[in-house]
């Protein structure tokens, strides 16, 4: 029996919310599970008529393969909308675009997905965005590093080794770079369904 899963909310979903900036230190613009949260490192916050507002869209599309005449497999994404049923086996593609409607600068800008209960995520597919640091979890969070390791003791010896695709419960992209008033920048990964 192939278990279902139903993605409530995937489709076209806008997450609105604003940086709020803490003395100099931006907060920490997150998506967790659908549901946007704001995290920072003080309860002190400035007023500023002008905040950055960074506005979300996170987008699921389900992968279809299929063949031309000659025989080349042709791969195609279709949006998934609203309740949406995939099975063991799916391949999904989620797309996160962040937009800068505010009347200034957003500094600091950290977009962070986890890989939801159920799912696998894809090893290199995180796309690389300019100006972003990729880094990963395997601990639900709690730290992020470039390349995820584990220990793994083979013949009473420990060593560290990769992270194999299911230990990874986090993906996320810490920008360097400003992100200017008006323009946005889009990320994506692809998860595989248990």
């Amino acid at each position: 029996m192939k278990k279902h899963f139903y993605l409530t909310g995937l489709g076209i979903t806008a997450t609105l919310f604003s940086l709020l900036w803490i003395v100099d230190k931006p907060a920490i613009a997150s998506l967790t599970s659908g549901i946007t949260q704001l995290f920072s490192s003080s309860t002190r916050l400035a007023q500023n008529i002008q905040q950055p507002k960074v506005n979300l869209l996170l987008v699921a599309d389900l992968q279809q393969i299929s063949r031309d005449s000659q025989g080349k497999q042709i791969v195609n994404w279709k949006p998934l909308g609203g309740k949406a049923t995939v099975k063991s086996g799916d391949v999904l593609r989620f797309t996160v675009t962040a937009t800068n409607a505010g009347g200034k600068a957003a500094k600091g800008l950290i977009i962070t997905q986890p890989i939801r209960q159920g799912m696998v995520y894809t090893l290199n597919s995180a796309t690389p965005v300019p100006g972003a640091t990729l880094s990963y979890s395997i601990d639900n969070g709690k730290t992020f590093v470039t390349n995820p390791q584990i220990k793994v003791t083979t013949n009473g010896k420990v060593e560290q080794r990769p992270a194999p695709a299911a230990a990874y419960t986090n993906v996320r992209w810490s920008f360097s770079q400003q992100l200017e008033a008006n323009a946005n920048v889009k990320t994506s990964y692809l998860v595989k369904v248990r």
